[in-house]
């Protein structure tokens, strides 16, 4: 079979079965099934295909997924998060729009400290959305931030999906997290910033609300009491990995262990909630990992196919810039992202943009970077973005889909800012990597 047929069997019925509606992890399963019989030849390839199932999934690289996703699980199921919203609430004081500020720096700092953007999106929405509503603020405004930031989740760490993409692409993992950090506190700085300015242009999309007063120590307790502890995990985590201190898989433990042991010290971790943060784990990771044995074994037959290798000799034989290069590949992953989740964008493109990646002398981090970017912006865009689906799941009934379009639609609009920024000015990415590093 030529190769031509080959990535045509391979990436078209991936992503036919993806728009049939085939679970992701599934999908390619079937489409590995095919192709370890076709290309790696009947019986013997699928003992082959068991094989790398297995390995791909024995790396110690891909620890830190569960250890990250324990840290949010625990945040989530103790009501700590509710904590600290109001320990953030009581220290920004009367501006435009100053519940959606608060949703925004409250979504940072659970950023930092959760490694997955749908619990973020849909804590953020049943606590703050109803209170904002019953404030006056008009659904746009209420909904808006609260997917913006929890998409942002994505970038900085610690971050699931970061590990994910590093261990499937190759990338340094711990550079590839702490790459994402400036450019998701630049997003959020935007973002309040939009929020400030929107709102004095039109008043009435937030309308002014009574704030209660705190005096003294009773106004920077609960910060000092549970937003700076957090922060300060966010601290450790990044620090030890910039520094060479531990890898990501240890410093994931250090933030596990040190969440677990916050939620003691405040009583709030009890037996039914320590269970129900690790039933939650155990169900996101091993999803996870189910996609992991999918992904790899599909970049490897595709690669034993012959497709991989023509198709990268036919998009370098093309004569254009890298500049050029790098802009179509970001343009197909803002395409897919309309469609398919970020997983699948990876496990469709990865197999084919690496090799281009690494043939054209491309950093990988700043590539990295942007393709982290592109997922967040898959986050967000209509109509099947996922945190859209998130939203309308929280919201009251009050809060049409046609609102959650709306609102979201600015911020998709900073973000495709902020991927320009970095793809014009590499520094922001690789720079803070390339000075802990």
């Amino acid at each position: 079979m030529s190769w031509e047929a080959a990535a045509w069997l391979m990436l078209g019925g991936s992503t036919v079965l993806l728009f049939l509606g085939l679970p992701v992890a599934f999908c390619f399963l079937v489409i590995n099934l095919v192709g370890a019989w076709i290309f790696l030849g009947g019986d013997s390839g699928m003992m082959q295909l068991a094989r790398n199932s297995v390995a791909s999934v024995q790396s110690f690289a891909l620890t830190p997924i569960p250890l990250f996703v324990l840290m949010g699980e625990v945040l989530f199921h103790t009501g700590i998060a509710v904590k600290v919203i109001d320990g953030i609430e009581r220290l920004i004081r009367q501006v435009p729009g100053r519940l959606s500020v608060v949703a925004v720096v409250a979504g940072t700092i659970f950023s930092a400290i959760s490694g997955s953007t749908i619990a973020t999106t849909a804590m953020l929405g049943s606590l703050m959305l109803p209170m904002m509503l019953s404030r006056g603020y008009h659904p746009t405004m209420a909904a808006g931030p609260i997917m913006a930031i929890g998409a942002v989740d994505m970038l900085i760490p610690p971050s699931a999906l970061t590990v994910l993409l590093g261990s499937l692409s190759g990338i340094s993992i711990s550079k590839l997290l702490i790459g994402g950090v400036v450019p998701g506190l630049l997003l959020s700085i935007a973002f309040v910033a939009y929020i400030i300015v929107r709102v004095r242009i039109d008043p009435t999309l937030a309308p002014k609300t009574q704030i209660e007063r705190h005096v003294g120590w009773e106004n920077w307790r609960p910060f000092l009491q549970y937003v700076v502890p957090l922060v300060s995990i966010f601290v450790v985590v990044v620090a030890s990995m910039a520094a060479g201190w531990a890898t990501p898989t240890e410093s994931a433990a250090i933030g596990a262990f040190a969440t677990v042991v916050l939620a003691l010290v405040y009583r709030a971790l009890t037996p039914k909630n320590l269970l129900q943060a690790l039933r939650g784990t155990v169900a996101i990771s091993g999803m996870i990992l189910f996609i992991i044995v999918g992904a790899t074994t599909f970049s490897q037959i595709l690669s034993f196919s012959g497709a991989s290798n023509g198709l990268v000799q036919v998009i370098t034989g093309q004569g254009l810039t890298t500049t050029a290069v790098v802009a179509a590949m970001m343009g197909v992953l803002i395409f897919l992202g309309l469609f398919v989740d970020q997983v699948s964008m990876m496990m469709i493109t990865l197999p084919i943009f690496m090799p281009i990646v690494q043939q054209l002398g491309i950093d990988p981090v700043w590539f990295g970077v942007m393709f982290l970017i592109c997922m967040q912006l898959g986050l967000l865009l209509p109509p099947h973005g996922m945190l859209l689906m998130t939203m309308k799941g929280v919201a009251p009934p009050a809060v049409t889909m046609a609102h959650i379009f709306a609102a979201v639609m600015p911020y998709v609009a900073m973000s495709l800012l902020m991927l320009a920024l970095v793809f014009m000015w590499p520094a922001v990415a690789v720079w803070l990597p390339a000075l802990l590093g």
